[in-house]
């Protein structure tokens, strides 16, 4: 992003709690929940949103109210080269579905980069929209969830009750 671009921010209620979005007129950069720790405050250069966030609004209350699967909002997450590896990985796992860290770790050709994979997993500044919570433990496990486990198991049986209903 351009130094000539301005960041915007704003908050939206979910039923998992109230998330912070961060982005600009062109994409998002950001979406955290609210109460949490590792939540980056505002930045003196941001600016409060106008509308430029409504998109992003609409789309998540679609998602939470069970009528939209998949997003159709641009991205742009800061990270390294990997980082974006597995973020892309994220986005391609169907709603509704589970993968695990070694299966993402395999499709990028790092069999033993499990736990890598799980780092950059849990540095996905942009949740829910690049789906970290689709991803489990080698066992089934909810493992390492920087929301919480409550509300990765929210957000998976969530997407797999509206899976059933719609046989997706």
């Amino acid at each position: 992003m351009s130094d000539r671009t301005p960041i915007v921010y704003g908050f939206t209620s979910t039923p998992i709690g109230k998330v912070l979005l961060v982005g600009s007129t062109s994409a998002l950069i950001g979406l955290y929940m609210a109460d949490h720790a590792h939540t980056p405050p505002a930045a003196e250069n941001w600016l409060p949103d106008r509308g430029e966030l409504d998109n992003v609004r609409r789309q998540l209350n679609e998602y939470f109210s069970g009528a939209r699967s998949g997003f159709e909002i641009t991205t742009r997450p800061a990270g390294t080269a990997f980082q974006r590896a597995v973020w892309s990985m994220l986005e391609a796992i169907p709603y509704g579905t589970t993968v695990t860290y070694g299966e993402i770790a395999g499709r990028l050709g790092r069999p033993s980069a499990a736990r890598a994979v799980g780092t950059a997993n849990g540095q996905n500044p942009i949740s829910i929209v690049i789906p970290c919570h689709r991803v489990i433990g080698a066992g089934g496990d909810l493992t390492g969830y920087g929301w919480g486990l409550e509300r990765k198991a929210w957000l998976l049986r969530h997407e797999r009750e509206r899976a059933t209903l719609t046989g997706g």
